[in-house]
């Protein structure tokens, strides 16, 4: 498995940038099933205003990452930019049969999500100097979070399709899940959301990817629970930074895997919504 990708600062301290950054770049390995084996690193960097000290505890942040997926990073390449950047490119390794895909879901599947929403408000709210220091700690402790355990949990119950949250938000990523034969009917209540995205989400400080997304997948989208305050359906087009994983997984097994995620400490993890029968290939939020 062979995946790339990196992101500019959604936080101030450079080895947590760091860490955020690397985080993001190992979940679509996770997404996939595999094992994290090497990566390289991408940096691109202003030299006239990040010292060597800053570049430093980036990298820092990122190789420990790496470390705590069990991987190891190799070297990489830096080039100079007016705009800081920073990811990695990551190996993985699975068996051709037991790669898990995102279009492969089932009627009669339950969805469990296993981050809560707001990464994506918080981030733009901190350029802001809007964000509460609580809804911070919260987005970077969940930002940094490896996406390692809820995946191995996953394999060890058996699921059907796996994909992360990240740039498309929830509803994007859970439309790209959908295949001609089924849709969705998502639980708005039983959604995870970081609380004080909510607050943030009304003052509308949502990064334009979020509107692109809603503008995008907004007509796939049927919404029965009118009682839904606008901001708060944003927070589900929120374009996300290194957000949680999408699990589709048989009915019977639903309550098993999420057992399994919650003493393994995603005590966060909920089903929020249910795979149904449906040629509509739609999301219904009820």
């Amino acid at each position: 498995m062979q995946t790339v990708d990196f992101i500019t600062p959604v936080v101030d301290d450079p080895y947590i940038y760091g860490q955020i950054a690397a985080a993001n770049s190992l979940s679509d390995i996770y997404a996939m099933g595999a094992k994290v084996e090497t990566a390289l690193n991408l940096v691109a960097y202003d030299n006239c205003h990040i010292t060597k000290e800053i570049l430093r505890e980036i990298i820092r942040g990122g190789i420990d990452k790496v470390k705590e997926a069990g991987g190891v990073v190799l070297g990489g390449h830096t080039i100079e930019d007016i705009e800081m950047k920073y990811g990695l490119s990551v190996t993985g390794t699975i068996h051709p049969d037991k790669i898990l895909r995102n279009n492969t879901i089932r009627s009669g599947d339950k969805i469990i999500l296993t981050k809560p929403l707001g990464m994506g408000v918080i981030t733009t709210s901190i350029k802001a100097d809007e964000a509460p220091i609580s809804a911070i700690d919260k987005a970077v402790f969940h930002m940094s979070y490896l996406n390692k355990t809820a995946s191995e949990s996953a394999i060890e119950i058996g699921v059907n399709a796996i994909t992360d949250v990240t740039g498309f938000g929830l509803l994007g990523h859970l439309y790209e899940m959908i295949n001609k034969y089924t849709s969705v009917e998502l639980d708005f209540n039983a959604v995870p959301f970081i609380e004080e995205a909510f607050e943030l989400a009304e003052m509308g400080l949502f990064p334009g990817g979020s509107y692109r997304n809603e503008q995008y997948y907004k007509p796939h989208i049927e919404l029965q629970n009118k009682s839904i305050a606008e901001h708060k359906l944003m927070l589900m087009y929120d374009a996300q930074t290194s957000g949680g994983l999408l699990i589709s997984v048989p009915k019977g097994k639903a309550n098993l895997l999420l057992d399994k995620l919650r003493s393994a400490g995603i005590e966060w993890a909920a089903i929020i919504g249910e795979v149904t029968d449906s040629a509509k290939n739609n999301i219904v939020i009820g």
